[in-house]
């Protein structure tokens, strides 16, 4: 009958699919059995953390310290606020920067963050007194270096930095300091022990040894401004090249326009590096500078 035959037709059809249903499992199963297998449980992820280094030094990413993020204007002149605007990097890497401009005290500062935070994992808070802080960067023991400890964190939560370096091929985006803790949220009594957080993507600037081991020493007998700002510069060259004035002027984001006073702030400078034992010499010729460093 026509109604057994389209049920045999039926039949068929079905017993075809699941043939091809199982043919493709062991295919499936074929291809997957040549893949590594990953046993449960054993899902595991890096540990990043920053680099050691001596309870001497304090280290910066080497595209920072070549950069004028840090800037060597006066401190106690008005800070500009920039949005989103490109940091001159002398060099690889691309910065841009969004908050209230920052300077060589507020480098010292994320030097010490950073030297605390040493070995740490990535992204926990470190702990110190605003005594020992201030003490180990050189400031006086006060309420007014309490309160510029304070302004400098402050300046460094509020910001937006946008770093990408060829090496490691990508743009990071991050606060540099996402949240701190100085007082009791009830009392506003100072707290005894300040944490502070930093960005845990940091970590990452200073991979493959792309960063510079600076003597702390040196860097605290040096005026905030040029001097210390070309100590970390010469500092990231194990044989510094000769390098113009207004490459120098740029890279520390410097706005005097009067060459004459830039040559003898230049000058200035080179001098103070001398005195703390960082360059055996120097010269300026040509508005060309020549460094000899230290062995």
């Amino acid at each position: 009958m026509k109604s057994d035959a389209l049920i045999a037709k039926a039949v068929e059809l079905a017993e075809q699919a699941k043939r091809k249903r199982n043919e493709d499992t062991d295919r499936i199963s074929s291809v997957l059995g040549t893949l590594p297998m990953r046993a449960p449980g054993k899902k595991k992820q890096p540990i990043f953390q920053l680099p050691l280094w001596p309870d001497v030094m304090r280290a910066l990413p080497n595209e920072i310290l070549r950069s004028a993020l840090f800037n060597a204007r006066n401190r106690k002149k008005p800070r500009v606020f920039l949005k989103d605007e490109p940091i001159t990097v002398i060099g690889e890497g691309l910065i841009t920067y969004r908050g209230e401009e920052l300077r060589q005290d507020d480098e010292m500062v994320w030097l010490q963050l950073l030297h605390l935070a040493r070995g740490s994992v990535a992204g926990q808070p470190v702990e110190f007194t605003a005594y020992s802080f201030c003490k180990n960067i050189g400031w006086s023991i006060n309420k007014q270096s309490y309160k510029r400890l304070y302004e400098c964190l402050k300046r460094m939560q509020a910001t937006g930095l946008e770093v990408y370096v060829p090496r490691i091929k990508r743009g990071i985006s991050l606060s540099m300091i996402p949240s701190f803790e100085y007082e009791d949220v009830e009392t506003r009594e100072a707290l005894p022990r300040w944490r502070v957080r930093l960005a845990p993507e940091l970590v990452e600037l200073f991979g493959d040894s792309h960063y510079t081991r600076i003597h702390w020493e040196e860097r605290l007998k040096l005026p905030d401004g040029l001097a210390s700002w070309m100590h970390g510069y010469f500092a990231s060259h194990r044989d510094p090249y000769p390098i113009k004035i207004e490459t120098v002027a740029s890279g520390a984001g410097l706005t005097e326009s009067d060459k004459p006073e830039l040559r003898r702030m230049v000058k200035r400078a080179l001098g103070n590096l001398v005195e703390v034992g960082f360059l055996e010499e120097f010269s300026v010729a040509k508005d060309l500078i020549t460094v000899k460093r230290v062995k």
